[in-house]
């Protein structure tokens, strides 16, 4: 039995927001997620705004009544399958956490959300130097080499 759960986020329950925005925070400040805590004004507008946002999909792991691990995904479309996809935008993982399979355990609840939705596939980005992330993505199935570019507005 696994010493920790995955739940679906209730986007609407105040304390797994709370959860959510810790954790996306941790991450936030890791380096390999920029290395910088989220500005003040995000962190107090992220829960809200996830809530409000009709296409998100979160799920959080717990260790016992700890949260450890956060899914933050967005509803998207792959006009080629002229289906619905479901893309990864956020996976972390307390660094304390790591490497026992919450990671993984996070990915297969999002893919089971994701067939639940009639998605054809599920997406992510990750990090050219990111190697750990890159081996639990393509155990967990990922494939590609795609090029990810922003431009800020």
């Amino acid at each position: 039995m696994s010493p920790f759960a995955i739940v679906s986020a209730d986007l609407a329950n105040l304390e797994q927001q709370q959860a959510i925005v810790a954790l996306v925070d941790a991450y936030a400040s890791d380096p390999m997620g920029g290395g910088r805590s989220l500005a003040s004004e995000a962190r107090a507008r992220l829960g809200a705004a996830l809530q409000a946002h009709p296409t998100t999909r979160a799920f959080l792991a717990y260790d016992g009544r700890s949260p450890i691990g956060v899914a933050v995904c967005f509803l998207g479309f792959s006009t080629f399958a002229a289906r619905p996809l479901l893309n990864v935008h956020d996976l972390a993982v307390l660094p304390e956490h790591r490497r026992r399979g919450v990671g993984r355990a996070l990915l297969e609840h999002v893919a089971e959300a994701a067939r639940g939705l009639g998605c054809c596939k599920i997406t992510l980005e990750v990090r050219a130097d990111n190697g750990p992330a890159q081996a639990l993505y393509r155990a967990a199935g990922f494939v590609g080499d795609a090029c990810f570019l922003e431009r800020h507005l």
